[in-house]
């Protein structure tokens, strides 16, 4: 049986949801391990799963902004593929919060 390069447990073959940025693209087959849940996608799958995230407009979202300052607070720019992709307005109420030291995460 084919082990885990990240934590030796046993890995098997089996289809699995793959979402990107909240969006199913589908189920998939994929290398899973029974012990650390890690999943490794072979080439042509990983090909398919890109077409897919392309055909839906997903492929490309993530982007680098800047942080600029606005009187004494900061601001963030957010790019308009990712405000039209999450129908975002000017006035719109959104909440923001820090994930993590490194994460800060605005909910629409």
């Amino acid at each position: 049986m084919k082990k885990c390069v990240e934590c030796k447990g046993n890995v098997v073959r089996k289809k699995v949801p793959f979402f990107m940025y909240g969006v199913k693209l589908g189920d998939f087959g994929a290398e899973v391990c029974d012990k650390c849940g890690d999943e490794v996608f072979d080439e042509k799958i990983s090909d398919k799963i890109d077409e897919i995230a392309k055909e839906k407009g997903l492929w490309g979202l993530g982007a680098k902004t800047r942080i600029a300052r606005y009187g004494n607070s900061l601001t963030v720019r957010i790019p308009k593929k990712i405000a039209d992709f999450m129908h975002l307005r000017e006035g719109k109420e959104a909440y923001i919060h820090p994930g993590d030291k490194n994460k800060i995460v605005i909910e629409a």
